[in-house]
């Protein structure tokens, strides 16, 4: 089983690096480097083309994170006779696929290293591991909605997102039955490392918010 993690991570890591976002500015013979924050992800790709393609570039880059999961836990679920050392081991190995994925994002080989925040598809792998992070995950959108909503920031929300997603993991293992931290430690360490690397790749960001010069979504319609 072990020996299948290797191109597993390999894969997610060449998947997480596609620049979806770049490709489909590019599409329309934009470069989303010269536009807005210059980054190339979902938020900037909906102030080059309009929020539908924002929407799209959004679901493309969860589906970076998303899909590498779905295809290994099933094939890599641990078994009753593992012991817990066995089963700890392939968490860490599930999580390794799911970071090689966020990390493509954020450094894509195809772009000289240099991509996105990585929000979109740490959701992504989130959502694939059910149900510790999915739960978790659900509960974090749900916060970035609502702070979308009053404030608009979406980095904010993003920002506050991530900080929220470990508190709920670990409120969950604290509340849940059968949710035991002895178990579940490894999730609890991605779950705690994977919101850092976002909000450290939101530097900037926080900087102009703390300066009030932060761009909020604009009240557009769609182009």
């Amino acid at each position: 089983m072990y020996p299948f993690f290797i191109p597993a991570i390999l894969g997610a890591y060449l998947l997480g690096s596609i620049p979806f976002g770049l490709l489909i500015a590019r599409a329309y013979g934009k470069d989303l480097r010269s536009i807005g924050s210059g980054n190339i992800g979902a938020t900037n790709v909906g102030r080059a083309l309009g929020r539908k393609w924002g929407y799209f570039c959004f679901a493309l880059d969860v589906l970076k994170g998303l899909i590498p999961m779905l295809v290994v836990i099933p094939i890599t679920t641990p078994t009753s006779t593992q012991t817990q050392t066995e089963k700890n081991i392939i968490l860490f190995l599930w999580l390794a696929v799911g970071c090689a994925a966020i990390i493509g994002h954020i450094f894509p080989i195809y772009l000289k290293f240099k991509g996105g925040k990585g929000v979109s598809t740490s959701f992504g792998v989130a959502m694939g591991i059910w149900p510790y992070f999915t739960i978790c995950a659900l509960i974090a959108i749900a916060i970035w909605i609502v702070l979308v909503l009053i404030w608009r920031y979406v980095s904010l929300a993003s920002i506050t997102a991530s900080v929220a997603f470990p508190l709920a993991l670990i409120s969950a293992i604290i509340i849940k039955p059968g949710w035991e931290f002895v178990t579940l430690w490894p999730l609890v360490i991605a779950a705690t490392a994977i919101p850092l690397m976002v909000i450290i790749r939101h530097q900037e960001n926080i900087k102009r918010l703390l300066s009030g010069t932060e761009s909020k979504i604009r009240d557009t319609k769609d182009k």
